[in-house]
């Protein structure tokens, strides 16, 4: 079974309990399709199981496949930067079908990014960094697609919706 590496630190975008009971770690790629799938069923987790579980997003842009993968990345994190990682991370999934360089500034404008802001973050060394750093730490940890899970620092085989499935099992 892999392990994740590193385990979840500060530099990590988190959502939830930071002393919850479950912590589940997404490695994501903005244009998968079926990352795009397990949005929905992510947010269900999230709703359904509240201050049980800490959610963790590390991005995998898989650049050969999905050209636009590393830059949505940058994008997410660039808004980061401003206090909006989660609602450009929710906004590009949301918008997943019409994915494409004109789509980030667009995103940033909607969800009250500073744009001059965000368009220098988006292409700074510190963000393109922290994106290569979360695919790094993917690799270590064993990651052979997207999404892929970490349940407590195990990687879960198989779809969110079985993960669904297995936190509701776990916690009834």
């Amino acid at each position: 079974m892999s392990k994740l590496k590193p385990e979840v630190t500060e530099k990590d975008h988190a959502q939830g309990k930071q002393d919850a009971p479950i912590i589940i770690v997404e490695y994501g790629d903005y244009q998968c399709p079926y990352c795009g799938d397990a949005y929905p069923i992510v947010k269900e987790i999230e709703e359904t199981f509240g201050d049980q579980i800490n959610f963790v997003f590390r991005n995998f842009p898989l650049q050969e496949a999905h050209p636009f993968a590393f830059p949505a990345a940058r994008a997410a994190e660039a808004a980061g930067l401003q206090g909006k990682f989660w609602e450009m991370h929710d906004a590009l999934y949301e918008n997943q079908y019409r994915l494409d360089e004109d789509l980030f500034d667009e995103l940033a404008e909607t969800i009250g990014l500073d744009i001059e802001k965000f368009q220098a973050d988006s292409t700074n060394a510190e963000v393109k960094q922290k994106v290569e750093d979360d695919f790094e730490s993917g690799v270590r940890s064993g990651v052979n697609g997207t999404p892929s899970f970490y349940v407590n620092g195990n990687k879960f085989d198989g779809a969110a919706t079985d993960l669904y499935q297995m936190l509701k099992e776990s916690t009834e």
